[in-house]
């Protein structure tokens, strides 16, 4: 009975060693992932801004992980350039991270037309048809977006997808006016298939509010369409105010990618 004893607390403690062995494994397989996610939105990030920013200009700042190294590289050129740069913000955060780097902050009021406008994305099609507004920013990445002579998107390999929804798989995010949630997603199932739903916060008990005070629906399609006219469509629904669809806008988009090389594409000429 002993050495049965013995030889089951020698298995268990053999496997429990697997075990730990085997999480100990996938935990550094999924940072090294994460390190490798970042040093690629690094990569396109700094490529972007040594590529497309100069002097003289007013720069349009983008939201979301991404941007923060563009901002990085933004603040270490005008340091050791001494360049004359313009930041125009798109969130709360991009706000933010402009003022922590000591760089010159404006608005739409008293730089309506920008340069240049970078940005991340979710996800980036084959034709440079985005969808944005994970972080919520959506509206106010479109407004500054389109305000910008050149719009230039940054995102790592995993971001880049043939046709949308094969890599984004959390909804395209649409902005509505919070008293019209309700009727806009019935609306939006009912025309265009899927599920439109209101977006919770993680932190806070109810729906994330966006830096305007609106409320976010995440639509999960069924299948590709034609996003220029879904977007337009959408957007004639009342109570909606922008959706997270950005087509025919980004000019280029720079790609990190998984082997330290950066990959370009250009939008195609219509």
């Amino acid at each position: 009975m002993v050495s049965a004893c013995s030889r089951a607390a020698g298995f268990l403690s053999a496997a429990s060693r697997g075990l730990t062995a085997l999480r100990s494994y996938k935990h550094a397989c999924s940072s090294a992932a994460n390190t490798m996610a970042e040093e690629a939105k690094k990569l396109a990030a700094y490529a972007a801004v040594d590529n497309h920013v100069q002097n003289n200009q007013v720069v349009g700042v983008g939201s979301g992980s991404t941007i923060v190294y563009a901002v990085d590289r933004l603040a270490e050129r005008v340091r050791q350039e001494k360049l004359n740069i313009v930041c125009v913000p798109t969130s709360f955060q991009a706000r933010q991270l402009i003022l922590q780097h000591g760089l010159t902050l404006s608005d739409l009021d008293r730089h309506p037309e920008l340069d240049v406008a970078i940005d991340g994305a979710d996800e980036v099609d084959a034709d440079l048809t985005l969808i944005k507004g994970g972080g919520g920013c959506l509206t106010q990445e479109k407004i500054v977006a389109g305000c910008a002579k050149h719009f230039i998107v940054i995102a790592d390999f995993r971001k880049d997808s043939k046709a949308l929804g094969q890599q984004w798989r959390k909804g395209v995010p649409i902005e509505v006016i919070p008293m019209a949630y309700v009727p806009i997603s019935r609306t939006i199932a009912k025309r265009f298939g899927g599920e439109a739903n209101l977006r919770m916060a993680v932190s806070k008990a109810g729906p994330v509010v966006t830096d305007n005070s609106n409320f976010i629906l995440d639509w999960k399609f069924e299948r590709p369409q034609n996003w220029k006219d879904v977007n337009t469509a959408i957007k004639m629904i009342p109570g909606v105010v922008e959706t997270g669809f950005f087509v025919a806008m980004a000019e280029r988009a720079y790609f990190g990618m998984e082997d330290g090389s950066v990959q370009v594409r250009d939008a195609p000429i219509n």
